[in-house]
């Protein structure tokens, strides 16, 4: 797969790791702990700016739009249903915000373990149908603008992203 590709497919990666904190943060809660509301504002700081901002804004923009042009062959176009799942993405997190707001564990849990289901089916539809669809059906030019507008994208947000890739280092270390 190009490199344009498996920049999102990396970048999934890391947006699975908050997914699995996001679950277990939820299972500790369902089994007595406390609500730990710091992670559930940093994780939502990760969902909005990390996989919405960046990762989602690089599929939509560039990515969607170039399997949407007329010129672009594929036997279906799978791209109006990830925008969709990106929206219901983006309700649960906004409801995971407010759970947060108001403390009320049940609607954390809730939008939390939606995200985190609607997440893991999405990316794996994304790496293992969407992604080899694009590989296929795009110019080697296509990709190679694609790269490039990945690469200003990256360079722009560099202290964000950093910013969210020590947070997604510091859950693995809790973890380990």
């Amino acid at each position: 797969m190009e490199k344009a590709l498996k920049i999102l497919s990396e970048e999934h990666k890391n947006i699975l790791k908050m997914v699995d904190a996001l679950v277990m943060k939820c299972n500790a809660i369902e089994s007595g702990k406390e609500l730990d509301t710091g992670f559930f504002k940093k994780a939502v700081g990760f969902i909005k700016n990390y996989a919405d901002k960046f990762h989602h804004a690089k599929e939509e923009n560039i990515l969607f739009a170039e399997l949407c042009k007329d010129d672009v062959q594929m036997h279906c176009n799978p791209t109006q249903q990830m925008m969709y799942e990106h929206d219901v993405g983006r309700k649960f997190v906004k409801e995971l915000e407010k759970g947060v707001e108001e403390k009320n564990k049940d609607k954390i849990i809730q939008n939390a373990k939606g995200y985190a289901q609607l997440l893991q089916e999405h990316v794996f539809k994304e790496d293992n149908i969407l992604y080899p669809m694009a590989n296929d059906a795009l110019s080697q030019g296509a990709k190679d603008i694609m790269l490039d507008k990945f690469r200003r994208i990256e360079h722009e947000m560099a202290n964000e992203i950093d910013k969210h890739l020590s947070f997604i280092k510091e859950l693995a270390k809790q973890d380990g």
